[in-house]
């Protein structure tokens, strides 16, 4: 990761911006539950970009460990549903939480699912746009212990050039150029990733037993 995107991750963070929820999200499942594991399941990706799956759940350990949580290794996890014939993510979120336990033995699984990421033209000005949900579940139970949705925006980070409107065009076009080219929605997608599954987040998951704050929240 990036000095810059690391430095965009804590930008974000304290902007507070994208949050999960609202107010007053209701915590009862997840503190009974008090999880220490977690498996992050591949995400169901309804957006264009094929990469946009792969290029998420790489990003999620690092919010998850950063909570205070063990998160299974993701390539270990992949390949072994791989190697059981099972790839598709539609068809791995499917799989009864039963099974999912035994095979991994971990307290959670985390359900996610991409809406938007990647580039678009919008006339005068290019956005690269990463929304995804996710729902994390108890896997000896079958309660859903929290669920919530983020959002992150290169727009963010740009500003407007003046130039008037052809150079507000020529701007657009050469955004979207070079965002598809060195594949910005990955870097919007670690912003996204912080958002969504930070602890530090209003009404984001609980800090895990590994974190200082446990149990703080």
């Amino acid at each position: 990761m990036t000095l810059r995107t690391l430095l965009a991750l804590m930008l974000g963070t304290l902007l507070l911006s994208g949050c999960a929820k609202g107010p007053g999200y209701d915590y009862g499942n997840f503190k009974e539950s008090r999880p220490t594991s977690i498996l992050v399941l591949p995400p169901v990706n309804h957006s264009p970009d094929i990469k946009a799956g792969a290029s998420l759940q790489s990003q999620i350990t690092y919010p998850l460990a950063e909570s205070g949580y063990y998160v299974l290794p993701v390539a270990v996890t992949n390949e072994t549903f791989r190697q059981n014939g099972v790839t598709e993510p539609t068809d791995i979120h499917a799989l009864p939480i039963k099974k999912l336990h035994e095979i991994y033995g971990a307290d959670t699984a985390l359900y996610l699912d991409i809406k938007d990421y990647g580039t678009s033209y919008l006339v005068i000005s290019s956005e690269t746009v990463v929304t995804a949900s996710a729902r994390l579940v108890d896997l000896r139970t079958g309660k859903l212990l929290w669920e919530g949705s983020a959002s992150a925006s290169s727009a963010e980070q740009q500003s407007n050039s003046g130039g008037g409107l052809i150079g507000m065009l020529v701007v657009a076009v050469v955004n979207q150029i070079a965002n598809t080219i060195t594949d910005k929605g990955h870097e919007i997608a670690g912003i996204t990733s912080v958002r969504l599954l930070s602890a530090d987040m209003p009404n984001g998951i609980l800090h895990g037993p590994y974190s200082p704050k446990s149990q703080t929240r």
